[in-house]
């Protein structure tokens, strides 16, 4: 029978070789400050159009009410740092810019394999139970990642490590055998402001919160029918996402590369032209997105979202490619499309 700290440090030499760049412990109950933070949260209406977010408190709050059995959760990180600079595409109008971890695979898939092999290999070890989440239940992730000492989180509300910055992905298994925890993470942010100095929405409203209904991130994505007038031309040409914040943190300079070559960024999608993605109809925009995060909000936002970026962009010669779009059987496509006619006359 092996001890719990020979365990442990076996689970983190298995963790290593499935290829995430960190593995750490924590109690599900170690995060006892969330429910006041996300009652703030959402008390403020900074989660905009997210409802889901407000169902399922108890557990979002408390992720010891979401499995009471479990003892133990191991919170993983899996790098997916860019090999070119994701900001470049910014100079480019005519293109459009997608944030880094949308082109390629769906990263969803990539880790919930990688966390079910280790989960499996813990329980042929250990036995017990497992379950395996990654971004798709109400799990307060990067509160469980600081506690267990992962990283912590950063005035732009992401998790940065001193080993792997803030390029990567946080999974976690929950465990009902109990595991020797790590120590939490401290703050290193200290003065800077980058990554909110960075925001084209401006964001923040103060370091460490988040106001989605600005973000772009959460404009491009989760936002359903038009976008505000006045931030509109503050999207510039970022048509899924944004790394401006991601991309500002200088504990980048300790960056991991991705393991998973299927992280590698798509020719295709790291300054796809904005003419050819405006003329995608439904059929052409699935094909296109087929396994990747991109295809889950479906033709119309994003063609909305390219429409905003041919708005932005300054270039006459697209006005034709809007104006094509202006009785588009989608309201907010449609009313994106005579936006952009007007901001290009």
């Amino acid at each position: 029978m092996k001890s719990g700290s020979d365990l442990k440090k076996k689970l983190v030499q298995q963790a290593l070789a499935e290829g995430f760049v960190a593995c750490r412990v924590c109690r599900p109950w170690d995060v006892p400050q969330v429910p006041e933070r996300l009652g703030a949260f959402l008390d403020a209406g900074y989660h905009g159009q997210m409802g889901w977010m407000t169902e399922r408190v108890h557990w979002r709050g408390d992720p010891g009410a979401l499995w009471p059995e479990a003892r133990s959760v191991i919170m993983l990180a899996e790098s997916y740092t860019p090999e070119h600079d994701p900001t470049e595409v910014l100079n480019y109008p005519d293109r459009g810019a997608i944030s880094v971890y949308a082109q390629n695979k769906d990263y969803h898939d990539l880790v919930k394999k990688r966390l079910k092999r280790l989960a499996r290999w813990l329980v042929s070890e250990a036995g017990g139970e497992v379950k395996v989440f990654v971004d798709t239940a109400p799990v307060p992730e990067k509160a469980l990642g600081h506690a267990a000492g992962l990283g912590w989180q950063g005035k732009h509300t992401n998790l940065v490590s001193r080993e792997w910055g803030n390029w990567a992905f946080i999974g976690s298994v929950f465990a009902t055998i109990e595991l020797p925890t790590d120590e939490p993470e401290v703050d290193h942010c200290g003065s800077c402001r980058a990554c909110l100095d960075s925001c084209p929405t401006d964001a923040f409203p103060t370091p460490y919160q988040l106001d989605a209904r600005r973000c772009i991130s959460y404009l491009t994505i989760e936002h359903k029918g038009p976008v505000e007038i006045e931030l509109r031309s503050k999207l510039g040409n970022r048509i899924y996402g944004c790394d401006d914040c991601l991309a500002a943190c200088p504990w980048n300079k300790f960056a991991v590369a991705a393991s998973d070559i299927r992280y590698a960024a798509r020719d295709d999608l790291k300054a796809p032209v904005l003419s050819e993605l405006a003329a995608l109809d439904d059929a052409g925009f699935r094909t296109k997105f087929s396994g990747s995060p991109i295809k889950r909000i479906g033709r119309d936002r994003f063609v909305r979202n390219v429409l905003y970026a041919i708005g932005n962009s300054g270039q006459p010669c697209l006005i034709s490619v809007a104006r094509a779009l202006t009785e588009d059987p989608d309201p907010a496509v449609a009313d994106a499309a005579r936006w952009a006619v007007e901001q290009l006359l």
